[in-house]
């Protein structure tokens, strides 16, 4: 299984990587690289095995076309560069389908040992108690592939907080347009994200966590209280229909359960973090990679239900794999930011929300 996928990321990686200048002065491409982590993270191991060329089977180390490993060294140093990052996030953008009429926003923890002496984790509530680590924020679009924007923060970042950030990539990834439905639990129903999600063109649909209260004297901001129309509509006379928009939007919050799920539901999934994984920009390129583990493994399996034979990759490096074309549309590949500072979605991969 781990072979299979890593065969159906290689040529993601050696099309996107042709597609920009390779340095002067430099042994291993940055496909290289990042191939070289995907072997490691696919099999839950750290770095530095898979910069070993005995665990390495001999035919598909033979297919790499090299005649060594980077070292250690040199992986944890080119894994930090902008253009690792920038391949990495076209890999992402070249499964990505961002299209939807309605999104769904949730957190996951990722929890670690409540005595690990990582200075970036942080004790904070979870689901059936309180944890130390981080959590992942993700928003998912149409596509079951990939989340269209996360975020990692510490385990006590609230979900107002990291709801906020995540409408805000989607509002860069977006130009400024995004537009539609975003349903979320009652952890979400706050003012401050209600008005902001109504700023950026989204109306959020999140249930109160008491509904059928009155909400007080406070003042409340227009897209919340659209919110509790459409989850709480009034009484009607018994012959007019009952409006069931509100309640349709929110049933399809349910589908990012059952994503996160499929995230760790196979053998190199998304699963706790293991004890070498620590530090945000450790926990960042990890959590990445397994997303994207995930959505390959996604693609595989809908080419082989729906019958489509053969991977290879196509002559045109720009054109996607065969089997990315029973998953929906790809999505058309954005250009390389000329400005390094100007980019979407891994500009702040290191950094935490506290």
């Amino acid at each position: 299984m781990e072979d299979e996928l890593f065969n159906a990321r290689y040529p993601l990686f050696q099309q996107e990587a042709k597609r920009r200048p390779r340095p002067k002065r430099i042994r291993f491409s940055d496909a290289t690289i990042l191939l070289v982590a995907l072997w490691a993270i696919l099999h839950d191991r750290p770095i530095c095995w898979a910069c070993q060329i005995r665990h390495w089977p001999e035919t598909l180390f033979a297919s790499l076309g090299l005649d060594a490993l980077p070292s250690l060294a040199t992986m944890s140093r080119r894994l930090r560069t902008l253009p690792v990052r920038l391949l990495l996030e076209q890999v992402f953008y070249r499964l990505l389908n961002p299209t939807a009429a309605c999104r769904r926003i949730d957190s996951k923890p990722l929890p670690v040992g409540g005595f690990s002496k990582d200075v970036d984790a942080r004790w904070g509530y979870a689901t059936g108690g309180k944890y130390k680590g981080y959590k992942l924020f993700c928003c998912w679009a149409s596509s079951p592939t990939l989340p269209e924007a996360m975020v990692l923060g510490a385990m006590n970042t609230s979900d107002q907080a990291g709801g906020i950030a995540l409408l805000k990539q989607v509002d860069r990834l977006h130009e400024g347009f995004a537009c539609g439905y975003v349903a979320a639990d009652a952890t979400h129903d706050t003012n401050p994200l209600h008005a902001y999600a109504g700023a950026h063109g989204l109306q959020l649909v999140a249930p109160r966590k008491l509904p059928g209260r009155t909400l007080g004297h406070r003042q409340h901001c227009d897209p919340r209280l659209r919110s509790i129309e459409l989850l709480e509509p009034p009484p009607l006379p018994p012959a007019a229909p009952a409006p069931r928009l509100g309640l349709e939007l929110y049933r399809l919050r349910g589908q990012i359960e059952r994503d996160y799920g499929h995230m760790g539901s196979f053998g190199g999934g998304l699963q706790p973090l293991p004890n070498f994984v620590r530090r945000p920009r450790r926990v960042a390129l990890w959590v990445i990679v397994k997303l994207l583990i995930n959505a390959v493994r996604i693609c595989v399996a809908s080419r082989e239900r729906a019958g489509v034979r053969g991977n290879s990759p196509p002559t045109n490096p720009l054109d996607p794999p065969k089997f990315l074309s029973t998953v929906g549309r790809v999505s058309t590949r954005r250009p390389l930011p000329t400005d390094p500072h100007k980019q979407i979605l891994f500009k702040n991969s290191e950094s935490l929300i506290y």
